[in-house]
């Protein structure tokens, strides 16, 4: 969006919205749709490799005209439709010329829909290459016939996702979702793991010991707590899992684990930093986590700028792997 006589800062923009002048949800488009283009500048004068296109591992869409998304009801940023063209939009000029989609914890009921709607998408625009669907692993070998459906729409489904259960729900049949993650393979699937805290690295770490030949994926590096500054035991559970050589991580979702209103880069390096040490520049993938990154006080095209100065230390042909290859190794994607 431009402004012919007036473009406000991001700032005074934000300082409006909050006091209330402006929506919060409508804060949350205008200043995406207003920075872009200056973000985009940015980011090209940075020195994306000639010919690069950028692999975004890890988006959500959701229509609410047509399909419920309970969770993020009560947002003022989420609780609205993004769409493909939302994102398109807002990701122009940054040079995304993939995405991954990921399943977005549509009401459960809408499961197999989510993936009737992505593939749609697909069929229509090449932007999208692939999708991480949701299937209730727990329930272990029966779970087959909820893939045998899944399995329609062919290799557009590249993996499965489904959240690690609460800590506190003893009566989780955790053998059986165990089992659900080991047939996987069976089917060419991955598993995208989401978590957050100490209880689900230790699930994370018992997974990644008893299914050797599923490709796993950590998502958003298991959700550290950056906003307390907390590095142990995250480290050391995020190093035991490094040692499983079919597992990867993702670099995406880590500013809406920060203070969310004063995030800086300073305070997600420590933990960038320490995943590439841990998984390599081979096992690491970068993901925009759009839209939820939109309520950490930022735009798209910051989080890309942002996660592009913490990997500079790798390098052009390292930076290629993250922005890139990885995620077409990973999620078996055609070559860019």
């Amino acid at each position: 969006m431009e402004f012919a006589s007036y473009r406000p800062s991001r700032r005074t923009f934000l300082q409006a919205a909050t006091a209330g002048v402006l929506a919060p949800a409508i804060a949350a488009r205008s200043v995406a749709a207003a920075e872009t283009a200056l973000d985009a500048d940015r980011i090209s004068a940075a020195g994306l490799p000639a010919g690069f296109s950028i692999v975004d591992a890890h988006i959500h869409l959701w229509d609410l005209t047509r399909y419920p998304v309970p969770w993020i009801a009560g947002n003022p940023i989420l609780n609205q439709s993004y769409t493909l063209r939302d994102f398109k939009d807002q990701s122009a000029g940054l040079g995304v010329g993939t995405m991954v989609y990921v399943q977005a914890a549509w009401a459960s009921e809408y499961s197999l829909l989510e993936a009737d709607y992505v593939t749609s998408l697909a069929a229509h625009d090449p932007l999208v290459q692939g999708m991480v669907a949701y299937a209730p692993l727990e329930y272990g070998e029966q779970v087959r016939s909820y893939l045998d459906s899944l399995m329609v729409h062919g290799t557009f489904i590249k993996g499965v996702r489904r959240g690690l259960p609460s800590p506190s729900d003893t009566t989780f049949p955790m053998d059986r979702f165990i089992r659900g993650i080991q047939i996987l393979p069976e089917y060419g699937l991955s598993f995208d793991i989401l978590g957050k805290g100490t209880p689900h690295l230790d699930m994370a770490i018992k997974i990644a010991q008893s299914a050797p030949n599923t490709k796993l994926i950590i998502d958003h590096l298991l959700k550290p707590f950056i906003k307390e500054h907390q590095f142990e035991p995250w480290h050391t559970q995020m190093a035991q899992l490094a040692s499983f050589p079919n597992v990867y991580t993702k670099i995406s979702g880590l500013a809406t684990e920060a203070d969310q209103a004063n995030w800086t880069a300073d305070d997600l390096k420590p933990y960038v930093d320490d995943a590439i040490k841990l998984f390599g520049e081979d096992r690491v993938v970068f993901g925009g986590d759009w839209p939820p990154i939109l309520i950490a006080n930022s735009t798209y095209a910051r989080w890309v700028q942002t996660a592009m100065d913490l990997t500079a230390s790798l390098g052009a042909s390292g930076q290629r792997k993250l922005f890139g290859d990885n995620a077409r190794i990973f999620y078996r994607l055609p070559a860019g």
